[in-house]
């Protein structure tokens, strides 16, 4: 699996359909029945002119400014748990200049440890909202940012570089973070299907790879989420035109998306769904070692050994210097082996010992063929003493 630790500096592109691992919702307020007021409120132009007018919107400004403030004086605890605090330092345009997730955002970034210690400093660094192209601690702190806004964000290691830390930037392993954010922009991504076929096949490698360095931090599920775009990228319709070549590197982006998506999955143990993307990735290429190697494990996590066991064969035929293909069939035809020993002790305890019962009927079938010889040689050896006796008797007269 290719790894890539470093962020994403270039733009995405927006696919129908797309879900996101960093969807939230926002809480509304629920109005008791005696709190409403049944009475219409008054028309626009029914009185009041401009004055009133002027009046409401000095007022309006004058609690945008005093919400403003409040806003640079305090935290906010993003997520509840005190892990991820968001602090405005220069407000910026209002709410209605929020970015929304699918947007291709530009941002101005400060890493820090959080003693001071300067870790990276980025301009016009660009991503996708919502996409995880980003830590996790940006993905959801710039989503609550205003355009033009300054803020400073206090990270819990496990919303930025994990457990795993960073090699590039270097962060060491379970490390805090201090980071300060300037947005710059939000625009709306590219329609996929009028990108050219280069443009589309970068940009689907582009997510497979950020699905790796996921992969390599063990945040499996975010890592599904990342090959899932890219395979949203390589399947969609292309409104221009593209080249026999460029429709054969697609697929191979698309087989190598499904074969880390699958090895993923088996990671979380959705073992039907590992399943699923090995079928596809084996339609396109049927000879593919890794999703050969993949469905026979989990074949085997599923109990079907003697599938999983073809399986593998077929993919040790293809390259019988693989070991580790060797290691897991022999691992596994052992197991099955055993497996069949067990059952069939299972079968002889449920049916009784075939062997000792058959033993007492050829036993008792002895004892009678014994009884009916001894009962006939006696029977002869009268008759005959009987002829005898005649003969003698007979004799003597």
């Amino acid at each position: 699996m290719d790894a890539s630790d470093g962020h994403e500096n270039t733009p995405s592109a927006k696919t129908s359909g797309k879900t996101s691992l960093l969807d939230s919702g926002e809480d509304f307020e629920v109005l008791d029945e005696e709190d409403i007021d049944d009475d219409l409120p008054p028309l626009e132009d029914a009185g009041g002119g401009d004055g009133d007018k002027a009046e409401n919107g000095e007022k309006k400004n004058a609690d945008e400014e005093s919400e403003a403030s409040e806003q640079l004086d305090e935290w906010l605890d993003v997520l509840g748990n005190d892990q991820l605090k968001k602090k405005v330092l220069e407000a910026g345009k209002g709410r209605g200049s929020r970015p929304q997730k699918g947007q291709n955002v530009g941002i101005n970034l400060k890493t820090s440890l959080m003693d001071g210690t300067l870790v990276e400093e980025q301009h016009n660094l660009s991503f996708t909202l919502g996409d995880g192209d980003i830590t996790q601690a940006l993905d959801l702190t710039v989503q609550l940012m205003e355009m033009g806004e300054k803020a400073l964000i206090h990270t819990d290691a496990k919303y930025a570089y994990g457990a795993r830390g960073s090699l590039e930037p270097e962060v060491p392993p379970n490390t805090p973070l201090s980071l300060e954010v300037e947005l710059l922009e939000a625009t709306d991504a590219p329609d996929v299907e009028l990108m050219l076929p280069s443009q589309r096949i970068a940009l689907a490698i582009r997510k497979r790879e950020r699905g790796n360095v996921h992969y390599q931090r063990a945040d499996y599920a975010f890592a599904v989420n990342s090959y899932s775009i890219a395979l949203q990228i390589t399947d969609s319709n292309s409104k221009v035109d593209i080249s026999p070549e460029e429709e054969e590197e697609l697929l191979d982006v698309k087989v190598k998306c499904l074969n880390n998506m699958a090895a993923s999955q088996l990671k979380l143990d959705h073992y039907d769904a590992a399943l699923k993307s090995c079928v596809s990735a084996l339609a396109h290429q049927p000879d593919n070692i890794k999703a050969l190697f993949r469905m026979g494990k989990v074949l085997a996590l599923q109990g079907e050994y003697t599938e999983a066991i073809q399986t593998l064969r077929k993919a040790l035929k293809l390259e019988p210097s693989n070991k580790t293909i060797h290691a897991e069939l022999s691992k596994l035809v052992k197991k099955h082996s055993e497996q069949r020993g067990a059952e069939q002790a299972m079968y002889k305890k449920m049916l009784g010992n075939p062997t000792s019962s058959s033993g007492i009927q050829k036993s008792r079938a002895k004892s009678s063929w014994g009884l009916s010889w001894k009962w006939l040689f006696g029977a002869t050896a009268v008759a005959i003493g009987g002829v005898a006796l005649s003969v003698v008797i007979a004799a003597r007269n």
